[in-house]
């Protein structure tokens, strides 16, 4: 059974920093990308950056952009996600989503993360999903 368990959220001022945890299990970690998403209420949900845990190759949203950082620790099959700068705006719950090295989609992540596209983060890319974790940035 494929699980994707995201941690770390919680509430934070803004300028503040959280750490945000995808531990992955089910499927073949070493080649696949995982990406995380964010969701705010009454907007749609956002992707925000991805990985291919193969190359370490990666994307970031605009927004997210400087302040963001994804990382992969494939001995331990986690992709974290750095937030610093945390802005009001940040405000979300935070899914990580994951596309498996078998799958004929992981091709066009990494296509389009190779030329900086947003379709790298194009949720109908992605197989497996998290349950989410919420992030509050407070003003």
């Amino acid at each position: 059974e494929v699980q994707l368990v995201e941690s770390g959220g919680g509430l934070v001022q803004t300028g503040g920093s959280l750490r945000l945890s995808c531990a992955a299990s089910g499927f073949a970690f070493a080649g696949s990308a995982i990406a995380w998403f964010r969701q705010a209420p009454g907007k749609e949900r956002e992707g925000v950056s991805c990985i291919t845990t193969s190359d370490g190759n990666t994307y970031y949203a605009d927004s997210v952009k400087g302040r963001f950082t994804i990382s992969s620790d494939n001995a331990k099959n986690t992709v974290f996600l750095q937030m610093n700068d945390l802005k009001p705006e940040d405000t979300a719950v935070y899914y990580c989503a994951a596309v498996s090295g078998s799958s004929p989609k992981l091709l066009g992540v990494k296509l389009t993360l190779r030329v900086g596209e947003s379709g790298a983060v194009d949720p109908r890319r992605y197989d497996y999903w998290g349950q989410g974790t919420q992030v509050t940035v407070s003003s």
